[in-house]
């Protein structure tokens, strides 16, 4: 071997070792949210329902609306893919307290792709426009669930309704179409995080490919659809992530997910922050840590207090975004453990402490 090709060979090794130290480092750096967090309190807590979500909004009076996935039933698994509602309570401050108003989408109990178990709530604000998305299912048991899961969107002028399903039946986007590299998920598509951008419309979603468990994006040019999947997933994440939330902040697109196992973060149920410019590539060099798991910040945790309703960690689920003035504001998200001591679950809030 010529001299000029081992040094050339050489170069290369130590670039991608440079470049497996640098994405080390960059996933071990806080984020901006991960930095100012303040746990503020219960945001919702219902001893007549399990609490599993809480996407968040404000009005132009200011009052904060939650929109929460609910059930009676105190055991996560199967009741949320079988009894799920998705409810809407108000708060006159972000940090409540939230008060149950009424229903804003409940299973048909009828033979449409939403028959069983609203869930995934996502609320966003068009214009004038209350956009709310969520998953259902046709059957909940397994299988063919998850794989029959869809998503779907209802739109209101009023954050208390009435929401009219979209198109025929509000389904907008499935795992059906065999040109795309979801065709036939064993998830289905699922985890809706909603985004107008750069005069389009972004919908981003949970699904399984030949490389795992990513999330992928469908851009539409109207509201309504049709939503198109893009070629290839937008994550490149290492191990399990759901539960995404993205909003635009300083030029930026920001998806937040949850790292159920610690791959991409190495904190086992904390949150990944990923960064893109253009929002259709979010790759891990760039990402950073979003969130630490709920005792970082509940400072009175005390594990004779707890009870293990759902998961393996005492982590945040579902996170979402309240976005005021422009600026990431607050956190809300349920936990499988309720660290009072209670046999449901709840939701929490957490303020995101910005200068």
């Amino acid at each position: 071997m010529r001299k000029s090709s081992l040094i050339f060979i050489l170069a290369i090794l130590v670039f991608q070792s440079l470049l497996g130290q640098e994405t080390k480092e960059r996933l071990k750096e806080m984020s901006f949210i991960a930095k100012h967090l303040e746990w503020k309190g219960v945001a919702v807590q219902d001893n007549d329902y399990t609490i599993w979500g809480c996407a968040p909004i404000q009005d132009d009076k200011g009052k904060t609306h939650l929109f929460v996935a609910r059930w009676p039933e105190k055991n996560v698994d199967p009741a949320w893919r079988k009894s799920s509602e998705i409810a809407h309570y108000v708060a006159d401050t972000p940090e409540g307290p939230f008060k149950f108003s009424d229903i804003a989408i409940a299973g048909t109990g009828k033979n449409t792709w939403d028959k069983y178990a609203p869930h995934n709530p996502e609320i966003k604000r068009v214009g004038d426009t209350y956009v709310l998305l969520y998953i259902g299912n046709t059957n909940y048991k397994q299988p063919p669930h998850p794989s029959n899961q869809s998503i779907g969107m209802a739109i209101s002028k009023s954050p208390y309704g009435p929401w009219k399903k979209v198109g025929v039946d509000g389904k907008i986007l499935d795992a059906n179409n065999p040109n795309k590299w979801n065709y036939k998920s064993r998830n289905g598509v699922a985890n809706p995080a909603f985004l107008a951008f750069n005069g389009k419309y972004y919908l981003y979603f949970k699904s399984v490919g030949k490389q795992g468990l990513q999330y992928g994006l469908a851009i539409a040019d109207r509201l309504e659809g049709p939503y198109t999947i893009t070629d290839t997933p937008v994550t490149s994440n290492k191990g399990t992530l759901e539960d995404g939330t993205v909003f635009l902040y300083q030029d930026a697109v920001y998806l937040l997910t949850t790292d159920n196992h610690g791959n991409n973060t190495g904190i086992v149920g904390g949150g990944t922050l990923w960064k893109s410019k253009d929002g259709k590539t979010f790759k891990i060099e760039e990402a950073t840590i979003g969130y630490n798991r709920l005792p970082e910040y509940y400072k009175d945790y005390d594990e004779k207090k707890l009870v293990k309703i759902y998961g393996s960690d005492p982590k945040l689920e579902r996170p979402k975004i309240l976005m005021i003035n422009n600026k990431p504001a607050y956190l809300y998200g349920p936990s499988g453990w309720n660290i009072f001591g209670g046999d449901r679950c709840v939701g929490h809030v957490l303020k995101i402490n910005l200068n």
